[in-house]
C-alpha cells in the first residue's frame, strides 16, 4: 500500500512532467517530407530550436528530400525547406520560410548530463497533438549502428517508450531544455528510447547552417565516454574525470593505421583535453581534414601518444 510520502512524490513528478510538456510542447511540429516528384516522403516530428522557425528532426525522416510540410501543435500548416542533413549523426535542419515568429526550445548542455536523471520524450506524430513518454537517463555516450550501418556516436539511452512516429522530437529535461533529439531507427529500440545528445546537435546545426553539410575529420573509430579510473588520473596528473573510450576501430581506417586499439582512452586532441565523444566531434572539424594530429591516449595504465593522418569522413 503506498504511503502519503509516495502520493506527495508521484504528484511533484507529474507536475514537474506536465509542466515541461506545457513549455515546450508548443515547439514540437510533425513533419511531413515532400519529394522531388510532389509526392510524399517520409514523416516523423521535430523541435523548433529558434523562433525564426529553424527545426531539428532525424535525417532518416528527411530521406533525402528537399521540402517538407510543418503542422505546428495550434493547427498550422508551414511551408519549409530542407538546409541540409547528416547521416553520420541521423540529424537534419529544416527552415521555415513564412516569415513568423515561433515557440522553440533552447539547446542545453548534455555534457551536464547523470544517469538517473529525469528525461522526457515529446513527439508530434500526428499534428495539433503532443504525445509524452517519461523515463530516465539510462546510459550516455553510447555509439550505436544504425539499421542502414551508420556508427551514431555520442547517444543518450533513457527507457522513455520511442515509437516511429515521434522520431525527430526532442528528449527533454525537467529545466524544460533539449538534452537530445530522439531516434527510433536503430534496431531493438522499441520500449526504449536512444538520443543524439543536444552537444552534437548544436555542433551540426552551426555546419549545415554555413555549408549545407557536415564536414569533418575522421578517426575510423567508434566510441563512448567513459570515467577515468581515480587512481590512475591522479598518478598521471589528469584533470579531467571522464574521456573517450574506443569501442571500435575501422579495419584500414587513420586510427586503425596509427596503431589505437579497441579499448584505448582517448584523452587529448593536438594538446585540447577530450572529456567525451562530444569532445571528439567537435574537434574533427573540416580544418583537420589532410592533417597529422597528436592524440594522447590512455592504454591500461600507461599515457601514449599517438600520430593519426585525418581524412574525410
Amino acid at each position: 500500500m503506498a504511503s502519503p510520502d509516495d502520493a506527495v512524490l508521484l504528484d511533484a513528478y507529474s507536475r514537474t512532467v506536465s509542466e515541461v510538456v506545457e513549455r515546450v510542447g508548443p515547439a514540437v511540429v510533425r513533419i511531413d517530407i515532400r519529394r522531388g516528384d510532389g509526392k510524399h516522403g517520409g514523416s516523423g516530428s521535430g523541435v523548433i530550436v529558434s523562433p525564426d522557425g529553424l527545426i531539428l528532426t532525424n535525417s532518416h525522416v528527411v530521406q533525402g528530400g528537399k521540402r517538407a510540410e510543418i503542422t505546428t501543435l495550434d493547427g498550422r500548416n508551414l511551408s519549409a525547406r530542407v538546409l541540409g542533413d547528416d547521416p553520420d549523426t541521423d540529424l537534419a535542419l529544416v527552415r521555415v520560410e513564412a516569415d513568423t515568429t515561433l515557440p522553440f526550445a533552447a539547446l542545453g548542455d548534455s555534457k551536464t548530463l547523470k544517469r538517473g536523471e529525469i528525461a522526457i520524450a515529446i513527439g508530434n506524430p500526428l499534428g495539433f497533438d503532443a504525445t509524452v513518454t517519461a523515463g530516465i537517463v539510462s546510459a550516455l555516450g553510447r555509439s550505436l549502428r544504425s539499421k542502414s550501418g551508420r556508427l551514431i556516436d555520442d547517444v543518450i539511452q533513457t527507457d522513455a517508450a520511442l515509437n516511429p512516429g515521434n522520431s525527430g522530437g526532442p528528449l527533454v529535461s525537467t529545466s524544460g531544455e533539449v538534452i537530445g533529439i530522439n531516434t527510433a531507427m536503430i534496431v531493438g529500440a522499441q520500449g526504449i528510447c536512444f538520443a543524439v545528445a543536444a552537444n552534437t546537435a548544436r555542433f551540426v546545426v552551426g555546419e549545415l547552417i554555413r555549408h549545407g553539410r557536415v564536414r569533418r575529420a575522421a578517426l575510423g573509430i567508434g566510441g563512448g565516454t567513459i570515467p577515468l579510473p581515480r587512481r590512475i588520473a591522479l598518478r598521471l596528473g589528469l584533470e579531467q574525470a571522464t574521456g573517450a573510450v574506443i569501442t571500435a576501430v575501422e579495419q584500414g581506417g587513420p586510427a586503425d593505421e596509427a596503431g589505437l586499439l579497441t579499448g584505448d582512452i582517448v584523452l587529448a586532441v593536438s594538446g585540447t583535453p577530450v572529456t567525451g565523444v562530444d569532445d571528439l566531434v567537435r574537434l574533427l572539424d573540416a580544418d583537420k581534414i589532410g592533417s597529422t594530429v597528436p592524440l594522447d591516449v590512455l592504454r591500461r595504465s600507461d599515457k601514449r601518444r599517438y600520430w593519426v593522418a585525418l581524412r574525410e569522413r
